[in-house]
């Protein structure tokens, strides 16, 4: 998905120090397109943390019922330095990108996307969906791969009964599962389903940091009552996670980690880099040259990016 911002923060992001507790993450609303779009709520990046491990943004959408919003229709756009993870719970999305690559989202199955040293692609849910919901994540690039050559990869998790919930693993290692697809950073990335009323303790790497993302709630994590559309993070140094539906319906959850991401990166519109010049350096790129490649199939123009800001960059959103 396309950070569609007119006037998207430019930021410095870096490791935090560790948090006693959880921190409760709050999403703010951010509209795709006009007057008729759909709108997501995003929890990372804030200013208050813009990292879980290699986790750097998060968008969390629907139920939206598309007679009314018109759906998702993203236009072709690039990315850099990143991997785009999708998600859905409900509808279907139809991915073209610069690779040649046509497929489709649908629930319970990820599409990774790595961008590296440059891809583009469009997003547009089908005329089989007339409820759109799902999250859209971002993971960033280590320096020694944020060039690395672009890829697609699709991968459809088994679920598995664990305790009161049911657990999709779609990247990484949790309740006995791991996921065949590789990542460039240890990273963990599940959806929880949690029977009513039900808790569940989930054994977990002490050297990893958490997130839980709560889509149907309330759920308590670790003691912590997470609403939903909020997100939970948790620290390094915990070995168990413990989950408790609050409510008398199934919640579901989508559970992020990761080992602390110990650089730091700057983030712009659809691109990750090192510095300002990187991300300039990209921008330029994507509106004259043919760094991105072409998405073929799509019925419309490519999306252009925003002006970049005239400021000086500055650091933001470190955790002290």
């Amino acid at each position: 998905m396309s950070n569609v911002e007119v006037k998207p923060a430019e930021l410095r992001c870096a490791p935090g120090a560790q948090v006693p507790g959880i921190e409760v993450l709050a999403p703010r609303d951010v509209p795709l397109g006009g007057p008729r779009a759909m709108t997501v709520r995003r929890t990372l990046p804030q200013r208050s943390r813009t990292l879980i491990g290699a986790w750097c943004f998060a968008d969390h959408y629907g139920p939206d019922d598309v007679s009314m919003t018109g759906g998702m229709d993203v236009a072709p756009h690039p990315h850099t330095g990143l991997q785009t993870v999708s998600w859905l719970f409900s509808g279907e999305i139809e991915h073209r990108d610069s690779l040649g690559t046509h497929a489709y989202v649908r629930p319970g199955e990820l599409n990774l996307m790595t961008g590296g040293r440059g891809i583009s692609h469009s997003e547009v849910s089908t005329g089989r969906t007339t409820v759109l919901h799902g999250v859209q994540l971002w993971v960033a690039l280590p320096a020694e791969h944020r060039l690395t050559d672009p890829d697609f990869r699709h991968h459809v998790p088994r679920p598995v009964e664990h305790g009161g919930a049911g657990v999709s693993v779609f990247l990484g290692t949790l309740a006995g599962v791991t996921s065949p697809v590789p990542t460039f950073t240890p990273l963990l990335g599940a959806e929880i389903v949690l029977a009513p009323g039900a808790t569940v303790t989930l054994t977990v790497d002490p050297a990893f940091e958490h997130g839980l993302l709560v889509d149907q709630g309330p759920v308590r994590l670790a003691g912590t009552l997470l609403h939903p559309a909020e997100l939970g993070y948790a620290c390094p140094g915990r070995d168990t996670l413990t989950l408790t539906n609050e409510s008398d319906t199934p919640a579901r959850t989508v559970l992020l980690g990761g080992t602390p991401f110990e650089e730091e990166i700057v983030m712009w519109w659809n691109f990750v880099g090192r510095s300002h010049a990187d991300i300039a350096e990209a921008r330029e790129e994507w509106m004259a040259g043919d760094r991105f490649g072409e998405v073929h199939g799509y019925d419309g123009d490519r999306l252009p990016a925003p002006e970049l800001p005239t400021v000086a960059l500055k650091p933001r959103g470190r955790v002290r």
